[in-house]
């Protein structure tokens, strides 16, 4: 490990001090152009032309003055500890929690509600399916609005929150920044580079970003499971020990081409391109103390490749008399190419080999048109259109020591689904103290596709109407103060992936025999209906001198038509004796509600004698209930009863150098999902730092270090069932996956 720090500082180092040599005396404000120094100017008695700049308002300012609930983070919380991952930044936001072990990255999760909750969007446009906000590099980030309440605009898919990730561009002055980084975690190498450059050309403005990383990881876990009889006390005790490892090379390229015309008409493209290869080794054993063991060791590999390309087109026109037309279109395919290989060694082995290969091929096409009217009475309308389409096509094989086991399902499998939708918002500064913004939006989906050889194709439609409606009222104060209010409609629509899919057999009990309820195969199901939430949002925000907030948050959402995933035995086609299959049903109503609370300040603003720490907390708090499962702990799956975070860095006055760090913390919970099953999920705490130090103007060197307090990420599942002899049994699996602590260092330089 210290030979490759050795290795990468050395660079890095030597191009700070190049960088440092550059910067003369002589690159002073007062030279001319020519490189003259100036002389002074002598009075003339005549006026000066005054020309005044706007300075653009700062990301606690612009949640002020949104009438919709929003918090806006910035390029100087994006950039703060270094993170590689987009992942890794927004755990340590308000309410945000992540999925899997710690110090890993992850799909964002909103008020700790599961995949599908948290609607995700990039540059106002959904994420494309599949897609992970860890294929962004966060050098690519221009700012990230976090929306807790949906609005008619941006949309109702969004019964957790909506996180929008805007992109880089469109600045007004030249920009050329190059980031050369290492990271290193329990050995494995992660190095990045990172490439933004943004000019101006009369009405043009152009922004690339470019970036690459390696990264190498250990994924080592453990999985112990036990099934006691409690009828006749026999006992089988299973341990299987994985070591794995995997490493990944990706590369992120974004672009955005801006023409301004004389009377403020705009066009934007704004291309996009994300491609990344992973391949993985693992070799596990297994012990097994009572009955027959499934196998004794196995080893697998992997292969897996992905590639987006989006090209998005903005034009806007200004109206005489006010407002302005917006027309949106974007044009993107992704693609997947997947392969495993995984071969069973055992006495009597189940199934010897494994292979499983597939590609699906994603086009999507979105457009849409938006109105933006200025009425009398400061009333300001938008209303506007969408319409989204994907189509799949896919080609997946599954071999068991050469065979197929999923004959009907092999080969070609198309699905397509279209989304529909219309929308209008009144956005009305009703006093100056009172703001309201009403909305109503008309949503649309039909989603069909193939399921298996012979069989007809399945078909699902759902239309979902959701109005909106928030309020701010500021008090006249000294500090600002202000109270937010907002009824909305929601809904979590099923993905084509949970209508129409392909059955994955487990990989605990391969092979045409029986399988146990707690490794069950997975199907799809297309009579799924989507969820439906109806909310209310209360808020209380204080605004501190400075840039700082106080804000208190209480949410509510009742939800009905909720999915969850279900065991049933199946007398399916790929085995010879009935299987253990989960699906996900509509199984009745739920509740989840919470409190969030949020502060940010620097301590000198508020007592000048103190220290100038800016600090940054914030505590959410959540409940849940689902209705038809039985107290306790029946609340909504993989939800915690909250997380937390303390942040503080500060600058030294007489050094270029600032520090600081950030404590996250997610106790560990219970939940219950049936009569017979409970899930334990360990608590989760993460630890940052970092160190930033100032070489000069144009150049910089920022130490992160990551899951400082590294410790393991327990999750159990319990299941009480009975056997063919109508005997009582107790399952229980246990898995383990420890994590690591990690450093990263990053040059960055201004060209």
């Amino acid at each position: 490990m210290m030979s490759a720090v050795k290795r990468w500082l050395g660079p890095l180092i030597l191009a700070a001090t190049l960088s440092a040599q550059a910067q003369t005396p002589d690159s002073a404000p007062a030279l001319m152009e020519s490189g003259r120094p100036a002389s002074p100017q002598r009075s003339t008695g005549e006026l000066k032309p005054v020309t005044i700049v706007g300075a653009a308002i700062d990301d606690t300012e612009a949640r002020r003055q949104s009438t919709a609930s929003k918090i806006i983070v910035g390029r100087d919380e994006i950039e703060r500890f270094g993170d590689s991952t987009v992942g890794e930044l927004l755990k340590r936001l308000p309410g945000v929690t992540m999925p899997g072990r710690p110090g890993r990255g992850g799909a964002p999760r909103m008020r700790g509600l599961g995949g599908g909750y948290t609607q995700i969007l990039i540059d106002g446009e959904p994420a494309p399916r599949g897609f992970s906000l860890d294929e962004l590099s966060p050098e690519q980030i221009e700012r990230i609005e976090i929306l807790r309440a949906p609005t008619a605009e941006t949309g109702a898919r969004a019964i957790g929150g909506t996180i929008n990730i805007v992109t880089r561009g469109g600045y007004s002055k030249r920009l050329n920044d190059l980031r050369l980084g290492l990271g290193l975690e329990n050995g494995n190498q992660q190095p990045g580079v990172s490439w933004i450059h943004n000019e101006v050309a009369g009405n043009w403005i152009y922004n690339v970003s470019l970036s690459a990383q390696h990264g190498e990881r250990s994924n080592d876990s453990s999985s112990h499971t036990t099934i006691e009889n409690l009828d006749s006390g026999e006992l089988i005790d299973r341990l299987e020990r994985t070591q794995s490892s995997s490493q990944r090379d990706a590369i992120q390229a974004n672009g955005r081409l801006q023409w301004r015309g004389e009377q403020g008409d705009t066009l934007v493209l704004t291309p996009m391109l994300v491609q990344s290869q992973s391949s993985s080794l693992s070799s596990s054993s297994l012990t097994q103390i009572g009955g027959t063991a499934p196998f004794d060791s196995a080893s697998g590999s992997g292969a897996n490749r992905f590639s987006s390309l989006r090209l998005g087109a903005q034009w806007m026109h200004r109206l005489p008399d006010g407002g302005n037309w917006q027309l949106r279109a974007t044009l993107g395919q992704s693609d997947w190419d997947n392969a495993s290989l995984r071969q069973y060694f055992g006495s009597s082995p189940t199934v010897g080999q494994s292979d499983n290969r597939s590609e699906q091929h994603d086009l999507n096409f979105s457009a849409s048109a938006k109105l933006t009217k200025t009425l009398a009475n400061d009333h300001n309308l938008v209303t506007g259109a969408e319409l989204q389409s994907n189509r799949r096509r896919e080609v997946a094989t599954t071999l068991q020591d050469g065979e197929s086991p999923l004959t009907e399902f092999d080969g070609n499998l198309t699905a397509s689904s279209l989304r529909a939708a219309l929308y209008a918002q009144d956005e009305w500064s009703v006093t100056r103290q009172l703001a309201a913004h009403a909305g109503l939006r008309w949503e649309g989906i039909s989603t069909q596709g193939s399921t298996a050889t012979g069989m007809p194709e399945a078909r699902n439609q759902s239309s979902v109407w959701t109005p909106l409606l928030h309020a701010v009222w500021k008090f006249d104060s000294p500090y600002r103060d202000q109270l937010r209010a907002s009824l909305t409609r929601s809904y979590r629509s099923p993905g084509l992936q949970d209508l129409i899919a392909r059955p994955r057999i487990s990989g605990m009990f391969p092979g045409r025999g029986p399988n146990d309820e707690l490794h069950p195969d997975r199907g799809g199901n297309p009579e799924l209906k989507p969820e439906l939430a109806s909310g209310l949002d209360i808020a209380m925000e204080r605004f501190l001198p400075g840039s700082g907030m106080l804000s208190a948050n209480l949410f509510y959402r009742h939800i009905s038509n909720l999915m969850r995933s279900q065991t049933t035995l199946e007398t399916v086609s790929w085995a010879d004796s009935p299987r253990w299959v989960a699906r996900l049903q509509n199984i009745g109503d739920a509740i989840t509600q919470g409190l969030e609370l949020e502060a940010k300040f620097r301590a000198s603003d508020l007592w000048p004698e103190a220290p100038r720490v800016d600090v940054r907390s914030n505590i959410s708090l959540f409940t849940s209930r689902v209705q038809g499962v039985p107290a306790p702990d029946n609340r909504l799956s993989q939800q915690p009863n909250g997380t937390a975070n303390l942040g503080a860095d500060y600058r030294l006055r007489d050094m270029p150098l600032s520090f600081g760090g950030n404590l996250n913390w997610t106790p560990g919970y219970t939940t219950r999902l049936s009569d017979d099953q409970r899930v334990v999920q360990s608590a989760k705490l993460v630890l940052d730092a970092f160190v930033l130090w100032v070489l000069n103007p144009t150049s910089q060197l920022r130490f992160s270090l990551g899951n400082l307090a590294a410790r393991d990420y327990v999750t159990s599942n319990t299941l009480d069932s009975s056997n063919a002899s109508a005997q009582a049994l107790r399952e229980s699996v246990t898995n383990t996956s420890p994590s690591w602590r990690s450093l990263q260092l990053r040059l960055e330089l201004k060209l």
